[in-house]
C-alpha cells in the first residue's frame, strides 16, 4: 500500500510538472525599443546635465573665492582669515549638499518616469502569457542559465508597443 501511495505521488508531481509551462523575455530588449522610455531617458539625462551644469558653477565660484583668499592670506588679520575659512568651507558644505541632492532627485525622476513604464512592460507580459497559457515568465537577463521554454520578446514587444502608444501620451 506505501508503495502504491508513493508510485501515486511520484506521477502526480512528474504530471504537474510536465504541465507547467515556462517562457522567457529579453527586457532589456523591450525597454529599449519602447519610445517612452527613450523620451525618459533624455529627461532623465537633460535634468543630470542641468545639475552637472549647477555644480560646475558652484565650484567655479568656490574657486574663485580660494583663489582670492589664497593671494590674500598674507595681508588678512587672524578674525579675516577665519572668517574667510569659514566661508569657503560653509560653500564647499554647501556643493556637496547640493550634489547629494542632486543625486537624490535624479533617482526619483528614474524611479517616476520608470514605473508607469514597468508597469507597461509588466501588463503586456501578463497579457502574452495568459493568451498562449504560460504559467512562468522569466527575464534572460537577470537568468544565468536557460534552455528550452518559449520565447515571449517578440510577442511581448508588439504588445508593449501597442500598450505604449495608448497610454504614454496619458501623462
Amino acid at each position: 500500500m506505501k508503495k502504491l501511495v508513493l508510485v501515486f505521488a511520484i506521477f502526480v508531481s512528474f504530471t504537474s510538472i510536465a504541465q507547467t509551462k515556462i517562457g522567457h523575455v529579453n527586457t532589456q530588449k523591450l525597454l529599449d525599443t519602447l519610445p517612452s522610455r527613450k523620451v525618459a531617458m533624455q529627461q532623465i539625462s537633460d535634468f543630470e546635465q542641468k545639475g552637472v551644469a549647477e555644480l560646475k558653477d558652484m565650484e567655479t565660484e568656490l574657486q574663485k573665492i580660494y583663489s582670492k583668499y589664497m593671494a590674500e592670506q598674507a595681508t588678512l588679520t587672524p578674525v579675516m582669515k577665519q572668517y574667510e575659512e569659514e566661508r569657503i568651507q560653509k560653500k564647499q558644505q554647501a556643493m556637496q549638499q547640493r550634489e547629494q541632492e542632486l543625486q537624490q532627485q535624479i533617482q526619483m525622476l528614474g524611479n517616476e518616469l520608470n514605473a508607469p513604464i514597468l508597469k507597461r512592460v509588466q501588463k503586456a507580459v501578463d497579457h502574452i502569457a495568459t493568451a498562449k497559457k504560460i504559467n512562468y515568465v522569466i527575464d534572460e537577463t537577470s537568468t544565468l542559465y536557460f534552455k528550452g521554454g518559449t520565447d515571449l520578446t517578440a510577442e511581448v514587444l508588439v504588445e508593449l508597443l501597442k500598450l505604449d502608444a495608448i497610454e504614454a501620451p496619458k501623462k
